[in-house]
Protein backbone atom coordinates (compact mmCIF):
# COMPACT_ATOMS: atom_id res chain seq x y z
CA UNK A 1 0.00 0.00 0.00
CA UNK A 2 1.32 3.48 -0.94
CA UNK A 3 2.36 5.58 1.82
CA UNK A 4 1.57 9.54 1.70
CA UNK A 5 3.96 11.55 3.85
CA UNK A 6 1.59 15.35 3.72
CA UNK A 7 0.83 18.44 6.45
CA UNK A 8 -2.30 20.80 6.25
CA UNK A 9 -1.66 23.94 4.35
CA UNK A 10 0.91 22.79 2.35
CA UNK A 11 1.13 21.52 -1.47
CA UNK A 12 0.25 17.92 0.28
CA UNK A 13 -3.38 18.70 -0.61
CA UNK A 14 -2.56 18.10 -3.78
CA UNK A 15 -1.64 14.55 -3.29
CA UNK A 16 -3.77 13.92 -0.51
CA UNK A 17 -6.96 15.05 -3.50
CA UNK A 18 -5.15 13.04 -6.60
CA UNK A 19 -5.30 10.00 -3.96
CA UNK A 20 -8.55 10.16 -3.07
CA UNK A 21 -9.60 10.61 -6.54
CA UNK A 22 -7.81 7.30 -7.33
CA UNK A 23 -10.32 5.36 -4.92
CA UNK A 24 -7.45 3.11 -3.88
CA UNK A 25 -6.18 2.21 -0.34
CA UNK A 26 -3.29 4.68 0.96
CA UNK A 27 -2.15 5.03 4.52
CA UNK A 28 -1.50 8.95 5.41
CA UNK A 29 1.61 9.58 7.47
CA UNK A 30 0.97 13.10 8.98
CA UNK A 31 4.48 14.85 9.14
CA UNK A 32 4.64 17.53 11.57
CA UNK A 33 6.44 20.43 9.99
CA UNK A 34 6.27 22.80 13.03
CA UNK A 35 8.34 20.46 14.74
CA UNK A 36 10.55 19.45 12.34
CA UNK A 37 9.62 16.09 11.60
CA UNK A 38 10.22 16.48 7.56
CA UNK A 39 14.25 16.83 8.83
CA UNK A 40 14.54 13.37 10.72
CA UNK A 41 17.01 11.19 8.83
CA UNK A 42 14.27 8.62 8.18
CA UNK A 43 12.21 11.60 6.04
CA UNK A 44 15.11 12.69 4.58
CA UNK A 45 15.98 9.38 3.21
CA UNK A 46 12.48 9.99 1.47
CA UNK A 47 12.93 13.41 0.28
CA UNK A 48 15.89 14.70 0.90
CA UNK A 49 14.69 18.69 0.25
CA UNK A 50 13.05 17.80 3.64
CA UNK A 51 9.07 19.18 2.04
CA UNK A 52 5.79 17.37 1.95
CA UNK A 53 4.19 15.59 0.42
CA UNK A 54 6.85 12.34 -0.20
CA UNK A 55 5.22 9.16 -1.33
CA UNK A 56 6.76 5.90 -0.93
CA UNK A 57 5.31 3.05 -2.78
CA UNK A 58 7.21 -0.58 -1.77
CA UNK A 59 10.95 0.33 -2.40
CA UNK A 60 9.65 3.45 -4.74
CA UNK A 61 10.04 6.88 -3.37
CA UNK A 62 9.35 10.21 -4.20
CA UNK A 63 8.83 13.98 -3.58
CA UNK A 64 7.23 17.29 -5.47
CA UNK A 65 3.24 16.88 -5.87
CA UNK A 66 3.42 17.05 -9.57
CA UNK A 67 5.40 14.17 -9.51
CA UNK A 68 3.80 12.22 -7.41
CA UNK A 69 0.56 12.86 -9.37
CA UNK A 70 2.60 11.42 -12.63
CA UNK A 71 2.98 8.38 -11.07
CA UNK A 72 0.11 7.25 -9.26
CA UNK A 73 -1.75 8.44 -12.53
CA UNK A 74 0.56 6.07 -14.36
CA UNK A 75 0.02 2.90 -11.28
CA UNK A 76 -3.59 3.27 -11.43
CA UNK A 77 -4.49 3.55 -14.50
CA UNK A 78 -8.29 2.02 -13.81
CA UNK A 79 -8.68 5.61 -12.15
CA UNK A 80 -8.34 7.34 -15.88
CA UNK A 81 -6.28 10.11 -14.39
CA UNK A 82 -3.81 10.34 -17.02
CA UNK A 83 -4.45 10.14 -21.09
CA UNK A 84 -2.62 6.95 -22.48
CA UNK A 85 0.35 6.93 -24.17
CA UNK A 86 0.20 7.56 -27.78
CA UNK A 87 -3.23 9.60 -27.11
CA UNK A 88 -2.58 13.23 -28.80
CA UNK A 89 -3.91 14.52 -25.51
CA UNK A 90 -0.99 13.37 -23.59
CA UNK A 91 1.35 16.25 -24.85
CA UNK A 92 -1.28 18.95 -23.40
CA UNK A 93 -1.67 16.84 -20.18
CA UNK A 94 2.25 16.76 -19.09
CA UNK A 95 2.51 20.36 -20.40
CA UNK A 96 -0.51 21.28 -17.92
CA UNK A 97 0.38 18.78 -15.29
CA UNK A 98 4.01 20.86 -14.70
CA UNK A 99 2.58 24.20 -15.33
CA UNK A 100 1.84 24.51 -11.90
CA UNK A 101 5.59 23.90 -10.01
CA UNK A 102 7.00 25.90 -13.59
CA UNK A 103 5.00 28.43 -13.95
CA UNK A 104 2.18 29.23 -11.78
CA UNK A 105 4.33 28.51 -8.24
CA UNK A 106 7.21 30.98 -9.31
CA UNK A 107 4.12 33.90 -10.09
CA UNK A 108 2.61 33.43 -6.67
CA UNK A 109 6.39 34.46 -5.63
CA UNK A 110 7.03 37.34 -8.09
CA UNK A 111 3.40 38.55 -7.39
CA UNK A 112 3.67 38.10 -3.12
CA UNK A 113 7.37 39.67 -2.82
CA UNK A 114 6.87 42.18 -5.74
CA UNK A 115 10.20 41.42 -7.19
CA UNK A 116 10.80 42.32 -10.91
CA UNK A 117 12.17 40.01 -13.13
CA UNK A 118 13.09 40.33 -16.73
CA UNK A 119 10.73 38.24 -18.53
CA UNK A 120 12.95 37.23 -20.93
CA UNK A 121 15.08 35.69 -17.78
CA UNK A 122 12.64 34.23 -16.13
CA UNK A 123 11.17 30.54 -16.46
CA UNK A 124 7.84 31.31 -16.04
CA UNK A 125 7.75 34.65 -18.06
CA UNK A 126 5.87 36.71 -15.90
CA UNK A 127 3.01 36.73 -13.63
CA UNK A 128 0.58 38.39 -15.65
CA UNK A 129 1.16 35.98 -18.92
CA UNK A 130 0.90 32.94 -16.48
CA UNK A 131 -2.11 33.59 -15.31
CA UNK A 132 -4.02 34.85 -18.60
CA UNK A 133 -3.04 32.05 -20.28
CA UNK A 134 -4.51 30.08 -17.31
CA UNK A 135 -7.24 31.87 -17.69
CA UNK A 136 -7.58 31.77 -21.41
CA UNK A 137 -7.32 27.70 -20.74
CA UNK A 138 -9.67 27.04 -18.11
CA UNK A 139 -12.14 29.08 -19.93
CA UNK A 140 -12.88 26.46 -21.95
CA UNK A 141 -13.71 24.32 -19.71
CA UNK A 142 -15.16 22.19 -18.17
CA UNK A 143 -11.74 20.65 -17.29
CA UNK A 144 -7.85 21.77 -18.54
CA UNK A 145 -8.17 19.22 -20.99
CA UNK A 146 -11.90 20.37 -22.10
CA UNK A 147 -14.60 17.33 -21.12
CA UNK A 148 -11.86 14.67 -19.63
CA UNK A 149 -10.81 15.60 -15.93
CA UNK A 150 -7.06 14.86 -15.30
CA UNK A 151 -4.48 14.34 -12.73
CA UNK A 152 -3.25 17.97 -14.36
CA UNK A 153 -6.79 19.58 -13.42
CA UNK A 154 -5.58 18.12 -9.40
CA UNK A 155 -2.29 20.16 -9.53
CA UNK A 156 -3.59 23.38 -11.39
CA UNK A 157 -6.89 23.36 -9.03
CA UNK A 158 -4.48 23.34 -6.24
CA UNK A 159 -2.28 25.85 -7.06
CA UNK A 160 -5.44 28.12 -8.04
CA UNK A 161 -7.28 27.23 -4.82
CA UNK A 162 -4.03 27.57 -2.77
CA UNK A 163 -3.48 31.29 -4.70
CA UNK A 164 -6.78 32.34 -5.21
CA UNK A 165 -9.07 31.55 -2.39
CA UNK A 166 -6.54 30.00 0.43
CA UNK A 167 -4.10 32.79 0.57
CA UNK A 168 -5.56 35.22 -2.21
CA UNK A 169 -1.91 36.40 -3.40
CA UNK A 170 -3.74 36.43 -6.95
CA UNK A 171 -7.19 38.66 -8.15
CA UNK A 172 -9.93 35.74 -8.52
CA UNK A 173 -11.16 36.06 -12.00
CA UNK A 174 -14.76 34.77 -13.19
CA UNK A 175 -12.96 31.51 -15.53
CA UNK A 176 -10.91 30.88 -12.10
CA UNK A 177 -13.79 31.22 -9.72
CA UNK A 178 -16.41 28.57 -12.10
CA UNK A 179 -13.06 26.30 -12.10
CA UNK A 180 -12.45 26.54 -8.85
CA UNK A 181 -16.05 26.10 -8.09
CA UNK A 182 -16.01 22.63 -10.38
CA UNK A 183 -12.95 21.17 -8.93
CA UNK A 184 -14.60 21.93 -5.80
CA UNK A 185 -17.88 19.75 -6.46
CA UNK A 186 -15.62 16.85 -6.59
CA UNK A 187 -16.40 14.41 -3.63
CA UNK A 188 -12.32 13.34 -4.27
CA UNK A 189 -11.86 17.14 -3.13
CA UNK A 190 -14.09 17.37 -0.36
CA UNK A 191 -13.06 14.46 0.91
CA UNK A 192 -9.13 15.56 0.89
CA UNK A 193 -10.40 19.03 2.18
CA UNK A 194 -11.98 16.82 5.12
CA UNK A 195 -8.79 15.23 6.09
CA UNK A 196 -6.84 18.30 5.67
CA UNK A 197 -9.20 20.18 7.91
CA UNK A 198 -8.57 17.26 10.40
Amino acid sequence: MMKLYWAPRTRSFTALWLMEETGQPYERVLTDIATGAQKTPEYLAINPMGKVPALADGDATLAEAAAICAYVAERYPEARLAPPLGDPARAKYLYWLFFSPGCIEPAIVQLATKIEMNPVAAGWGEAQRVFDVLDAAVSKGPWILGDTFSAADIVIGSGLNFAVRMFKMVPPRPSFDAYLDRCAARPAFQRAEKIAAG
